[in-house]
């Protein structure tokens, strides 16, 4: 009976991991949000966030997970952008340290500005789970869109955010 369990468990994991693995979220369109909720950690997040800024896609971004000793004219030059910009419609929000403080950093940003819709962006294997901190962490009425950035995650690595998504899924049912 234990080694049945086990099994059906196994296999559970198995078929999850692929459906996890296959269908990774894919870019968005241009469409246009309140603002824009850029979770600082991969390769082309924060250039995505400015080229949709910069086409009035929203109003403005946060960036989430800013390190304190970062500046925004150092951001400016890095990612060639007019430093107006970052004065006028960017935010560094640097009180995060990991998805979960993420979303709610985020949270906090997009109550003070009372946004109605927010565009995620992060990396595509991250994407599912960051979209759950942020749920639990915004308000229903806020209407949130996924905007993957795509990338080529290893085996490895797709694993690894599947145990983390699962275990926060779990952690959300149980309330924590």
């Amino acid at each position: 009976m234990i080694v049945r369990f086990l099994a059906l468990a196994l296999l559970g994991w198995m078929l999850g991991f692929a459906w996890f693995a296959v269908f990774l979220p894919q870019p968005l369109d241009g469409r246009a949000t309140d603002a824009i909720v850029v979770l600082t950690g991969g390769a082309g997040r924060i250039d995505r966030g400015i080229a949709l800024l910069r086409e009035g896609a929203a109003k403005r971004m946060l960036i989430s997970g800013v390190d304190r000793a970062v500046r925004p004219s150092e951001l400016a030059a890095q990612y060639k952008a007019p430093e107006p910009l970052f004065t006028c419609c960017i935010t560094l929000g640097r009180e995060a340290i990991d998805t979960r403080s993420n979303a709610i950093e985020t949270a906090h940003w997009l109550e003070r500005r009372n946004y109605a819709t927010v565009r995620l962006i992060t990396t595509d294997w991250h994407m599912r789970r960051a979209a759950l901190e942020l749920r639990q962490a915004l308000p229903a009425r806020v209407t949130l869109v996924y905007d993957a950035v795509p990338s080529r995650p290893s085996l490895t690595m797709l694993a690894r955010e599947y145990n983390k998504y699962l275990l926060r899924r779990a952690a959300a049912l149980l309330g924590i």
